[in-house]
């Protein structure tokens, strides 16, 4: 039975059940189908979507921007430093103007607290489109591509290889929730957050799943169905560049690596890639690789998400 998402913010994973993360995903499957054989449903006809971004952005910004132009809605790009945000308006008197103009509000953030305040405050639906804690709709996409590749994630094994930041506490929490053993290899220092890891592991048990970590990335990458990267020095963390390629040399995702994996394997990472630091060229542009389709996805997962939620 489908559960009503309307209305509802959408800032982190965690907050979702498996069976609403599975709604999700099959209405995204639906609209992907919709779109290749040329039909356009107007979903969202005279609905629309205010963009705060304090970050800079390609896929997340003109994924968004499209998805609601497809479905028949309207979408508004808001600098951090075009509104009164920059200025001094606080986020609550932020959040109040713009729920009584639009149906809905994507923010990508530096700090999490600032979505929560966000949301705390608005009288329409909030989405993470990125924030120092989580990015939920990367792995909306993430989840729908390897299914795609390889039928349903619940029981898959994921293996997370680098630093355990806001792209790997979203696959955790996916992870969980969907029934997977999301196995995280990260040098000491760069582990996920521990109350990431004890609130999934209990979602874990509960779908049949598993969340484990280690610093060895030939042990998480065993048997793996999926090997996933991101890069070593995200923005914001420019001043620790050299200290961050030092410890995560041994993280590469090579062709090495990969032959640790199954031979069905499939390579992910959210972009943008640097190639020879966390991903090898003939990885990430071989074979095994489904970045592009994963890119795609965005488009896909997130016209989903804002047609359930608004």
């Amino acid at each position: 039975m489908a559960v009503n998402l309307r209305g509802r913010h959408f800032l982190s994973l965690r907050d979702f059940t498996g069976e609403e993360i599975r709604q999700i995903l099959d209405t995204a499957k639906a609209l992907k189908l919709e779109h290749y054989a040329g039909r356009r449903p107007p979903l969202l006809a005279g609905k629309s979507l205010a963009m705060i971004f304090q970050k800079h952005s390609t896929r997340t910004r003109v994924s968004f921007e499209v998805g609601m132009s497809q479905l028949g809605g309207t979408a508004h790009y808001l600098g951090a430093d075009q509104i009164q945000l920059s200025r001094g308006e606080s986020i609550a008197d932020t959040a109040r103007v713009l729920s009584r103009y639009v149906d809905g509000i994507v923010a990508r953030v530096y700090a999490h607290s600032d979505l929560v305040e966000l949301a705390k405050w608005s009288r329409v639906p909030v989405i993470n489109g990125l924030s120092d804690y989580s990015h939920p709709c990367q792995i909306l996409a993430d989840f729908q591509t390897l299914e795609e590749k390889l039928g349903t994630a619940t029981g898959k094994k994921i293996a997370w290889v680098g630093d355990g930041n806001n792209v790997a506490h979203s696959w955790i929490f996916g992870g969980a929730k969907l029934g997977c053993h999301v196995a995280l290899a990260t040098p000491k220092g760069y582990e996920p957050d521990a109350g990431v890891m004890a609130a999934a592991r209990v979602d874990a048990e509960r779908a049949g799943g598993r969340v484990t970590l280690s610093v060895d990335p030939l042990e998480a990458v065993r048997d793996a169905d999926v090997v996933v990267t991101d890069v070593w020095v995200s923005m914001g963390q420019d001043k620790e560049k050299e200290a961050r390629l030092q410890a995560f040399r041994p993280y590469q995702v090579n062709a090495g690596l990969l032959e640790k994996a199954r031979p069905h394997a499939i390579v992910m990472h959210c972009l943008p890639a640097h190639r020879g630091e966390e991903v090898t060229a003939d990885v990430i542009d071989g074979p095994r690789s489904v970045v592009w389709d994963e890119a795609e996805n965005r488009l896909h997962a997130q016209k989903a998400l804002l047609a359930l939620l608004m």
